[in-house]
C-alpha cells in the first residue's frame, strides 16, 4: 500500500494565510492528515500485478471455452446421429 506525504505545516499556514483561524487550522489538518492516511491507493506495481492476474485468466478462460465448445459439438453430432438414424 502506498503512503501519501503531507506536510500539515504548509497546510496550516495556507489555511491561516486564507483567515482561518489557527485553532480550526489545525484541527482541520489533523483530520486531513488522518483521513490520508486510511485512503489505500493502487501503486504501478498493484495496476501492473492485476493486468498480470487478468491476463491468466483470459488465457485459462479461453482454454475453458474452447472445452465447451468442443464438448457441444460432440453433443450436437450424436444427436444428428441419432435423428438421421431414426429416419433411415
Amino acid at each position: 500500500m502506498a503512503s501519501i506525504t503531507f506536510d500539515t505545516l504548509k497546510f496550516v499556514r495556507r489555511l491561516k494565510d486564507s483567515g482561518i483561524p489557527e485553532a480550526q487550522a489545525e484541527a482541520v489538518a489533523e483530520a486531513f492528515k488522518e483521513a490520508s492516511g486510511e485512503a489505500e491507493l493502487a501503486t504501478k506495481q498493484d495496476i501492473e500485478r492485476l493486468k498480470q492476474d487478468i491476463e491468466r485468466l483470459e488465457l485459462r478462460m479461453d482454454g475453458e471455452f474452447r472445452l465447451v465448445k468442443w464438448m457441444l459439438s460432440a453433443t450436437f453430432a450424436g444427436i444428428v446421429a441419432l435423428i438421421l438414424k431414426s429416419f433411415f
